[in-house]
C-alpha cells in the first residue's frame, strides 16, 4: 500500500509545468485555496443572505415590524410608547428607535430583570404593543454573528483576518495562472462537459477571473472588523481628540464611556467618547422634547435615541442609513437640549470616508438593489469557484497524495515570496506570521520525509 504524502505529484503534472516560477505560483495558489476556500464558502453564503437582511426580517417578523398607515391620525408620543412597552415588559428603557418609514413600527429596547434586553415593537399610530423579541435576536442578527465568526470567540475572528490576506494572495496567483499564454480555451470560455476535468478547470478559471476583483474588495473592506488589524488601526486612526474626526468640536466635558459601548456606531467612531450633560439638579427635557430636537436637526428617519441612564448622561441620536453621506451622530445635553457634539460623514477624514464607504458597499447598502444583486452574483460565483476547485483537485490528485504542485527546481524563485512575506508582515501581522509558518513547513517537510525514509 502506498504511503500518504503531502507533496508528491505525478510526472505528467511536472511536465506540464516546466517553468519554475509557474510551479512556485501554482504551489502557493494551491496552499492559499486550501486555507481560504472553506472560509470563502461560509462568508459567501452568510454574506449573500445578509445582503437582504431588511427584506428577510421584514417578511419573517412582519407582524412586529410593519403596521398599516392610518391617515389623519395623531401618532402616539415617544414617551407614551415607552410607557406602553414598559407596562408590557417591565424593566428600564434604554433606546427608542424612530420608524424608518410610515409603515414601520417603533422599536423600544428594554432591559428586563428576567429576560435581559428585549426589543419591544409598538404601533406608532395607536401606541399599542405588537410584541417583542430578544435584542439582536432576529434571524439576520444570527446570520451576521455567523458571518463575522463572533459565535466562536476572538481567535476565530483572527482567522478571518488571516483568510482575508490569503484571499488576496489567492487572487494574485490565480491571475498569473489564468493569464493567456498559448491556450485559447479556458480564458473566457468553458470547454468539455462536467465529466471531464478540463470543464472544471475552465469553470474555475473563468469564474475566478470574474470574481477576483470582488474577493479582493470584500477582503479589504472586511478588514476593519478583524480582531487584530481592525482594532489596532482603529485605535491609531481614531484614538486621539476623544476619538472624533478632526475639526469636530469637543470643547465640552467628556465622560470615560465610548460611543461603541452604548450605541451601534460606525467603525470610525468606535473610539469616540460620550460627552457629559451639565446642569444636574435642574429639570430634564425628557424623551419627547429630545426626539423633537432630533427631528428639527434633520436626522434621517430610522435614527436611534439612547436614553441617558445617569445624571451626567446625554441623549444620543444616531443613524446609519443606506446612503453613507447621511450618517450622523448627535449628543444632546439632557437638561438644556443643547447639541454638545454633532457630527456626520462629512466630518470624517479621507481614510474614514473611504473605509465607511467601502463598508457600506460591502454590506450591500450604498447603491440600493443594484448593490445587492451585484454582490449576490459575486457570492454565487465565489461558491462556484470553490466547488470547481474542489472537483478539479479531486480529479487531478494522484492516489495516496494531496496532489500539491511540485516544488520548483530553482529555489531562487522564492525570493519574490519572501518579499511578499515582508510586505504582508508589515501591513497585516497575522497574515505575515501565517505566511512564515507555511513557508517553513513547505521547506522543511521534504527534509523531514527524507529523514524518516532513511531512518
Amino acid at each position: 500500500m502506498s504511503d500518504f504524502t503531502i507533496g508528491r505529484a505525478d510526472t505528467a503534472v511536472a511536465v506540464r509545468s516546466p517553468s519554475d516560477l509557474y510551479r512556485a505560483v501554482w504551489r502557493w495558489h494551491f496552499y492559499a485555496g486550501l486555507l481560504v476556500l472553506p472560509f470563502l464558502i461560509t462568508l459567501a453564503v452568510t454574506g449573500a443572505l445578509y445582503l437582504f437582511r431588511d427584506e428577510i426580517d421584514g417578511l419573517v417578523y412582519a407582524d412586529l415590524k410593519h403596521v398599516e398607515v392610518q391617515e389623519n391620525t395623531v401618532t402616539a408620543t415617544p414617551s407614551a410608547m415607552v410607557a406602553a412597552a414598559l407596562a408590557a415588559y417591565p424593566g428600564k428603557a434604554l433606546k427608542y428607535t424612530d420608524p424608518p418609514t410610515p409603515t414601520d413600527s417603533v422599536e423600544i429596547t428594554v432591559n428586563t430583570p428576567s429576560a435581559g434586553r428585549v426589543a419591544v415593537y409598538v404601533n406608532p399610530y395607536d401606541g399599542k404593543v405588537l410584541g417583542a423579541l430578544p435584542d439582536r435576536g432576529t434571524i439576520m442578527w444570527t446570520i451576521r454573528t455567523l458571518h463575522s465568526l463572533k459565535y466562536f470567540g476572538s481567535f476565530a475572528r483572527s482567522l478571518i483576518e488571516i483568510a482575508a490576506g490569503w484571499s488576496v494572495l489567492l487572487v494574485a496567483t490565480g491571475i498569473y495562472l489564468w493569464w493567456p499564454r498559448t491556450q485559447t480555451g479556458g480564458v473566457l470560455s468553458v470547454r468539455g462537459t462536467p465529466k471531464r476535468r478540463v470543464f472544471w478547470r475552465d469553470t474555475h478559471a473563468v469564474s475566478g477571473i470574474f470574481v477576483g476583483f470582488f474577493i479582493v474588495f470584500l477582503a479589504v473592506t472586511g478588514m476593519p472588523w478583524s480582531g487584530v488589524w481592525g482594532e489596532k488601526v482603529n485605535e491609531w486612526a481614531n484614538g486621539s481628540n476623544f476619538g472624533y474626526p478632526a475639526g469636530v468640536r469637543t470643547a465640552v466635558p467628556m465622560s470615560n464611556e465610548h460611543l461603541d459601548h452604548i450605541a451601534k456606531t460606525t467603525w470610525s467612531l468606535e473610539q469616540a467618547q460620550v460627552p457629559q450633560s451639565i446642569g444636574e439638579g435642574t429639570a430634564a427635557i425628557g424623551l419627547d422634547q429630545a426626539v423633537a430636537i432630533f427631528n428639527g436637526l434633520g436626522l434621517h428617519h430610522g435614527y436611534a435615541v439612547n436614553i441617558p441612564m445617569k445624571p451626567q448622561g446625554v441623549y444620543t441620536g444616531s443613524v446609519y442609513p443606506d446612503d453613507v453621506s447621511q450618517q450622523r451622530v448627535v449628543h444632546l445635553d439632557q437638561y438644556s437640549g443643547k447639541p454638545l457634539i454633532d457630527m456626520s460623514y462629512a466630518d470624517y477624514g479621507p481614510l474614514g470616508k473611504a473605509l465607511e464607504w467601502g463598508i457600506n458597499v460591502h454590506m450591500g447598502q450604498e447603491f440600493g438593489l443594484i448593490n445587492q444583486l451585484v454582490l449576490l452574483t459575486a457570492c454565487i460565483a465565489i461558491v462556484l469557484l470553490a466547488v470547481s476547485a474542489g472537483v478539479m483537485w479531486w480529479k487531478r490528485r494522484p492516489k495516496g497524495s494531496l496532489g500539491v504542485p511540485p516544488l520548483p527546481a530553482d529555489k531562487k524563485v522564492f525570493r519574490g515570496l519572501i518579499a511578499l512575506l515582508a510586505i504582508g508582515g508589515i501591513l497585516f501581522p497575522l497574515v505575515g506570521i501565517s505566511l512564515v509558518v507555511m513557508l517553513a513547513l513547505d521547506w522543511s517537510y521534504p527534509h523531514f520525509r527524507r529523514a524518516i525514509r532513511f531512518a
